[in-house]
């Protein structure tokens, strides 16, 4: 894969993923107790020999950049590199970052004298194991222009994606966004019977797109430059259909797109299951992260179950279900967590380097004999004791003393404090 050279970008202000999104660009977003929303296409980049990343991005970047600079660092007689390409004004254009296409648009006086054939263009918040080699081969054995990575969906997931059509031989003729369940009747279908390009199941009639693009170098480049449109699925994909050859990679496996509240608990939860749909324990294509050197975690008279704990927690005779439980957490004596999403801290609190915590209130982790169901609670956050946040109300959306409420899952913003005794 030497011939490609991969683009991940970073995200635009990520407000449906508030308060997650209030401190940190979306890509920085951990997941699973230990890792970052962003380890997973660069991790699949490595996996597929791709070593020259760049990662564009704009908003909240600061923890994006120091992670990846952190994380990634190839040795010195490697060609290779993930670097980080942050948003700039210059003296020909004072802009921001307007959209997808935009970013690639600006950034590209950084990466054309690249030696590469093919562009790999990726989201940075995307939950997936691809292997892109396959994807690129395809492209050019289909002498393609433009190839999409797409998922065959049922009419229900249709509506909440753009969706392809496709002619006879597997080339995309048109793409609807987020049609309605009228016009996927009137479709009936958006794969052409006989089309031995798009084998689907019956109950997954529509192919919707993932966000993955290969571009061969000139159609990108001149794409962006003839066309004034500033967001790929919106303005440059739907203008490319008929005058470039635009073809689908059919991708089966697991794929989810945490870009909401509800997807990245979804997606957590998730992991906690027996034989989970997607799996970060796997031994030939592992997701990489910055390794932290903690101690193993340690539990004290605890029921665990249905629980991935990550390393360097302590918790004390407390009974832990279907939750993810972060690096570095501290849960206290006779707490109940079920179906919850602990992030973890970035430092012992009684670590030299840490800042003092002022005794005035909860110290960081979950006070004892608290009980969270259905949480969601950031880094760094400190919970009081007697807390019970399980919102048995059920309301949908509110904001209270130190949380969150987003579609009925509570929220503990980073550096949150909810007091001793609270009840939401």
């Amino acid at each position: 894969m030497k011939q490609v050279l991969a683009l991940i970008l970073g995200g635009g202000r990520g407000a449906r993923l508030f308060p997650l999104t209030h401190l940190r660009a979306k890509p920085a977003v951990p997941i699973a107790g230990k890792y970052r929303l962003i380890d997973v296409p660069i991790s699949n980049c490595l996996h597929a020999d791709i070593r020259r990343i760049y990662v564009l991005t704009q908003f909240n970047s600061a923890s994006l950049n120091r992670h990846v600079a952190e994380t990634y660092r190839m040795d010195l007689f490697s060609r290779g590199f993930v670097e980080i390409l942050a948003a700039e004004q210059t003296p020909d254009n004072p802009n921001w970052f307007q959209g997808t296409a935009d970013a690639v648009r600006q950034a590209a006086r950084h990466f054309i004298y690249h030696d590469a054939e093919y562009y790999l263009i990726l989201a940075g918040d995307q939950i997936y194991r691809m292997d892109y080699t396959a994807m690129i081969e395809e492209h050019v054995d289909r002498r393609a222009d433009i190839t999409i990575a797409a998922q065959p969906v049922t009419p229900g997931e249709a509506q909440a994606m753009g969706i392809f059509r496709f002619d006879a031989g597997g080339q995309i003729v048109g793409f609807e966004e987020k049609p309605s369940a009228e016009r996927l009747n009137t479709i009936g279908s958006s794969i052409p019977a006989g089309s031995r390009f798009m084998q689907t199941a019956p109950d997954k009639p529509f192919v919707a797109s993932m966000g993955v693009y290969v571009f061969t170098r000139d159609v990108l480049l001149e794409s962006i430059e003839r066309h004034a449109g500033v967001d790929f699925g919106h303005e440059i994909i739907p203008a490319a259909l008929g005058a470039r050859r635009v073809n689908a990679y059919l991708f089966r496996d697991y794929w989810q797109d945490v870009g909401t509240v509800e997807s990245f608990y979804d997606a957590n939860i998730m992991l906690t299951r027996h034989r989970a749909p997607f799996s970060f324990y796997d031994p030939h294509r592992p997701v990489f992260t910055r390794p932290r050197f903690l101690p193993g975690s340690h539990l004290n008279e605890c029921t665990v179950d249905q629980a991935v704990i990550a390393e360097g927690c302590y918790v004390d005779k407390s009974t832990v279900s279907q939750s993810i439980v972060g690096i570095r957490t501290r849960v206290g004596d006779g707490c109940r967590i079920s179906r919850s999403v602990l992030l973890g801290a970035d430092f012992y609190e009684h670590d030299d380097d840490a800042p003092i915590h002022d005794g005035g209130g909860p110290e960081m982790g979950i006070g004892a004999g608290s009980i969270l169901d259905r949480v969601i609670v950031d880094k760094n956050a400190r919970i009081g004791r007697g807390v019970r946040l399980t919102n048995e109300s059920g309301v949908e959306n509110a904001d209270g003393d130190g949380y969150h409420i987003r579609n009925g899952i509570i929220i503990v913003p980073k550096w949150g404090v909810v007091p001793e005794g609270t009840v939401a």
